[in-house]
């Protein structure tokens, strides 16, 4: 298969050298153009995301994943014949096949924006207490943005260029995610939300998918 030539993937990156070469190389398999923003890490994660045939735009200080991604799809905009914009996890815990779908559903034309939910299927294997935690978030999202999804904290998403073009991401932490939805909620913008499934390995639950981790979330969301 032709690997997609129209879309740019943005992957913020914070100390994962261990998998982001497996994790781009996987990408770059099925999408052209991959880049990183490393948000000042220091363990070598830039370097081995760039061997693995991303471009790797750099933060000389850490400034958080909410400014990554903005960092990165003002890259990702700033390329010639960028149609669409995908936001993907460096941790591994994302498929390229369903980012794969969710580009061909803006293709299509049916949607501006396309949210990943790991609760529209059964491939995703979450604990109770993780999905009653996920579930507080969502509810707070889809009250406080008129929203109404699913699953307001899945990092893998697709957009249109114009939709891209749009965010103003200011939550450099992880309450960025509610701000992303609250600005397409506010801009109009036609938007799906798609199956996807989340791997939690064991690396990804030590590097912070665990429940306390989706806890803070809450707390930030109510507290920011």
């Amino acid at each position: 298969m032709r690997a997609v030539e129209d879309t740019w993937v943005v992957v913020p990156l914070y100390n994962e050298a261990a998998v982001v070469g497996e994790v781009v190389e996987g990408l770059r398999r099925s999408f052209a153009h991959v880049v990183c923003v490393d948000d000042a890490s220091r363990d070598g994660s830039g370097d081995a995301a760039a061997r693995a045939g991303a471009v790797v735009v750099r933060h000389p200080v850490n400034l958080g994943q909410g400014a990554a991604l903005q960092t990165g799809v003002d890259w990702a905009l700033s390329q010639p014949g960028t149609r669409f914009v995908v936001t993907f996890d460096a941790d591994g815990q994302h498929q390229v096949a369903d980012a794969l779908a969710m580009v061909e559903r803006l293709r299509s034309g049916e949607a501006d924006v396309v949210i990943g939910s790991r609760f529209l299927d059964g491939r995703t294997r979450v604990s109770p207490l993780k999905r009653a935690v996920l579930r507080a978030a969502v509810v707070h999202t889809n009250a406080t943005t008129g929203v109404r999804m699913t699953d307001a904290h899945n990092g893998l998403r697709a957009m249109t260029r114009e939709v891209a073009a749009s965010l103003d991401i200011t939550q450099n932490r992880m309450a960025h995610a509610s701000e992303i939805v609250e600005q397409i909620g506010r801009g109009g913008w036609r938007w799906v939300e798609h199956p996807v499934e989340v791997l939690y390995t064991d690396y990804s639950v030590a590097k912070g998918q665990s429940v306390l981790n989706s806890v803070n979330i809450v707390t930030e969301l109510i507290f920011k």
